[in-house]
């Protein structure tokens, strides 16, 4: 199969949209399922894409399936085309619809006082809000899942416009039972030898175990959590202690929250899409800054 270099290849997504599906599931009769599709006409539409592309992208085996080289040089761009051709549809969708805004928030973020504003001023716009995973604000947005979102940094924002809205100080969350717990305040001196959780995402892992120190010298190691209350019934346990932001409050009676001196602040920000015309997006940055300015002032 060959095409020449300079010939247009014109790709249906649908083709690209099964690759995909094949090159994660690794199995043809899995995709077809998650598809929804006969195997035989799954088989046959990336026959389809592979002639376009003028290369093979998958084989057979007794297991299920595997990506040639072509098909893994091929697996991210697939994905990015997919990723690039919903962020167009929302958008074209957001420019035909002006009276629609979703506004994304991740936990302990209160945003009621811009919604509330928003609907005051624009009383015919349908302003909704969607609660958001603490690794999820880029995704939501290049996805059109929401036109806006209010959390913490650190994030990738390539293809964001971000307005800072506020800074918060990071606390030292321990047992009530803790060595430190009831002190006024403590630095990383003080947790110096404390496990801290490992979190999956790489920047948050660095930023909320502040790893490496500023000596240079690596956190302690701690057990990998990914849900909020693993974290905390860690804590409360004693094995662990674990730096979260400053507004940070816990149901729980066996835990406390101690000022963490001598570290930066976690940041709050406002981020959409960086090429997003919807109408709306300056009313709510405007009514970002004038009334998300800290903690205290939203928590109404």
């Amino acid at each position: 199969m060959s095409e020449s270099p300079h010939h247009p290849v014109d790709l249906d997504l649908r083709l690209v949209r099964y690759f995909v599906a094949v090159a994660d599931h690794r199995h043809f009769g899995r995709a077809a399922d998650a598809l929804r599709i006969g195997q035989p006409s799954l088989s046959r539409q990336i026959r389809a894409l592979e002639k376009q592309l003028g290369a093979r992208l998958l084989d057979r085996t007794p297991q299920g399936s595997r990506l040639t080289e072509a098909g893994e040089a091929f697996l991210p761009r697939a994905k990015a085309l997919l990723r690039s051709a919903a962020l167009a549809a929302t958008i074209a969708r957001a420019a035909a619809q002006p009276n629609r805004i979703t506004i994304g928030y991740t936990t302990n973020l209160v945003i009621t006082p811009v919604t509330r504003e928003l609907r005051h001023r624009y009383p015919d716009t349908d302003v909704s809000t969607q609660h958001l995973n603490w690794s999820d604000p880029r995704a939501a947005l290049l996805e059109g899942r929401v036109d806006a979102v209010v959390a913490r940094l650190p994030f990738p924002t390539s293809q964001l416009h971000v307005t800072i809205l506020y800074d918060e100080p990071r606390m030292l969350m321990v047992s009530t039972e803790h060595r430190l717990a009831g002190k006024e305040s403590v630095t990383l001196d003080d947790i110096a030898d404390e496990p801290i959780p490992r979190l999956p995402d790489p920047e948050w892992n660095a930023f909320w175990r502040i790893d490496p120190r500023p000596d240079g010298t690596r956190a302690p190691d701690g057990p990998l959590v990914n849900a909020l209350q693993d974290k905390l019934e860690l804590i409360a346990s004693g094995q662990a202690v674990a730096i979260v932001p400053g507004d940070t409050a816990s149901a729980r009676l066996d835990l406390t929250t101690i000022p963490l001196h001598g570290v930066e602040p976690s940041r709050i920000v406002l981020a959409t899409r960086a090429d997003d015309r919807n109408r709306l997006l300056d009313a709510l940055r405007k009514s970002a800054l004038a009334h998300l300015t800290g903690p205290a002032e939203t928590s109404d």
